[in-house]
């Protein structure tokens, strides 16, 4: 009887393995053992992240908007109110993008809001 050493699957495994520990530093790539556990642990991590992006890219919005809304002479939180209740639907990621590429379609934007605030 021939003996079975189901190398092909078993090197199938291990290409796989070091296929996602690309990039990885020293044995975390090389050993499988090693890159095994490495693997495990930045996929488990990898849902966390996913989450903590959106969250992240929020506050950098958000401090964005502040920081074009002060050199206009208003708060970040009255610019927000000014929208809103001038019934604007522009959210912050468009908000903090018009504000790096367009300064003086955000002024605009400023101003409404300040009607809003004022009305």
């Amino acid at each position: 009887m021939v003996r079975v050493t189901c190398s092909v699957a078993s090197r199938k495994r291990r290409k796989k393995l070091q296929k996602l520990a690309k990039g990885y530093f020293g044995d975390r790539k090389n050993h499988v053992r090693v890159t095994k556990d490495a693997v495990l642990r930045a996929m488990s991590y990898n849902t966390i992240h996913r989450k903590q992006k959106k969250r992240d890219f929020r506050s950098l919005w958000i401090m964005r908007l502040a920081a074009a809304t002060k050199i206009h002479g208003v708060s970040y939180s009255k610019f927000i109110c000014g929208l809103k209740r001038s019934g604007s639907l522009l959210n912050r990621k468009v908000l903090a993008e018009m504000a790096v590429k367009d300064p003086q379609g955000f002024a605009s934007v400023v101003q409404i809001s300040q009607k809003g605030l004022a009305a």
